[in-house]
């Protein structure tokens, strides 16, 4: 049978490796006749990998001589938080490269971010913890990986399709990528802006519009949510303060990305937050601001906590959560664990849940 060589990026689940893959190792890492699954685009790109050979038509295998094992030694297998921080590496380069006037490598998004996507997709509590990932040295690139994954979430949870939802995470991911044309000096400042620096900080949409607009592979839908990102429902946003009808939901949900993992984070000036403060700021204070469906669909995903849940609040003490009230699902009934009080964070707005815990 014949052997073509296929970049990751357009590799896809279900080819069948022709042969024996070496990563600098004495024995193959993944073995002729492989079946290839998620787990091993992920093996590919912890070991950077960019092609690999494949049957040109993997149904002539036959079952029986197919070896789908993982040979890799466990403490090699690429956790989330070494994809993650590979991927980060992996844009920050190309990131250097857009403000050298490279233009952008749609191919090379894609296999920043899809291997994560995986994961992500798989389990949606992984973005509860991108905010700890995060310094405020790196944050721009963090924001925009994180930003790509946190959309790609809400949009699997307003039921778009897998491949509109790996647009939207490619629109997330290049939200931002215009800032690599504002000039270091205004996009790193720790002072105050002027006025004059805002106005350049307020055309970076445009910047990534313009970078993006010639991509064929990326829908047009996504360029313009990438243009309109920061255009907000009531006209308060920019470039072009554009109000309800006149902004994409695909916009909106990598603006409601955008914002809840940027008030997560630690910044220069501001300390990090908790999800459910944040997820509660966006619904309460920002409300006219974001389409109301894709605010709850982040709500439905930040608060599915299981009874039995165990979780910190802000004043420190731990408790399990008993009750999920409907109408306030970041704001469960608590047993606190060391007296026993039943605790009603809706009765009780002073207190809310720092974090989950998940390491007991």
């Amino acid at each position: 049978m014949e052997t073509i060589y296929v970049p990751i990026p357009e590799l896809r689940v279900g080819k069948v490796i022709s042969e024996d893959i070496f990563a600098n190792t004495q024995y193959p890492i993944i073995f002729k006749n492989t079946i290839i699954s998620y787990d091993h685009l992920q093996v590919f790109f912890a070991f950077n990998i960019s092609r690999v050979p494949v049957y040109k038509d993997g149904r002539e295998v036959q079952a029986e001589t197919i070896e789908t094992e993982i040979v890799v030694p466990p403490e090699v297998i690429p956790t989330f938080k070494r994809v993650y921080d590979n991927s980060v590496e992996q844009f920050k380069k190309e990131f250097k490269n857009w403000e050298a006037g490279a233009k952008v490598d749609i191919a090379k998004a894609r296999k920043i971010i899809l291997p994560l996507l995986e994961m992500v997709l798989e389990d949606r509590t992984i973005i509860f913890d991108l905010n700890e990932y995060s310094n405020p040295k790196d944050y721009l690139y963090h924001h925009c990986v994180a930003t790509a994954l946190i959309s790609a979430v809400i949009a699997q949870k307003l039921g778009y399709d897998r491949g509109i939802t790996i647009q939207v995470a490619i629109g997330g991911l290049l939200a931002d990528c215009g800032m690599a044309k504002v000039h270091p000096r205004i996009r790193d400042k720790k002072t105050t802006l002027t006025e004059q620096e805002f106005d350049e900080i307020y055309k970076h949409p445009i910047y990534s519009y313009h970078m993006v607009k010639d991509l064929t592979i990326l829908k047009d839908t996504m360029k313009e949510a990438i243009f309109q990102h920061h255009e907000r429902l009531n006209g308060s946003g920019y470039p072009k303060g554009e109000k309800i009808a006149n902004i994409s939901t695909f916009a909106q949900i990598i603006a409601v990305a955008d914002v809840f993992h940027a008030m997560t984070c630690e910044r220069v000036y501001r300390t990090k937050q908790s999800s459910f403060k944040v997820i509660e700021m966006i619904n309460e204070a920002e409300f006219g601001k974001f389409d109301i469906k894709v605010v709850r669909a982040l709500i439905d995903i930040v608060a599915d906590l299981p009874i039995g849940t165990i979780v910190e609040l802000s004043n420190l003490e731990h408790g399990e959560v008993m009750f999920v009230n409907k109408f306030a699902p970041t704001r469960p009934l608590i047993k606190l664990s060391l007296s026993g009080e039943i605790f009603d964070l809706s009765k009780n707005r002073t207190f809310y849940i720092s974090r989950i815990i998940t390491n007991l």
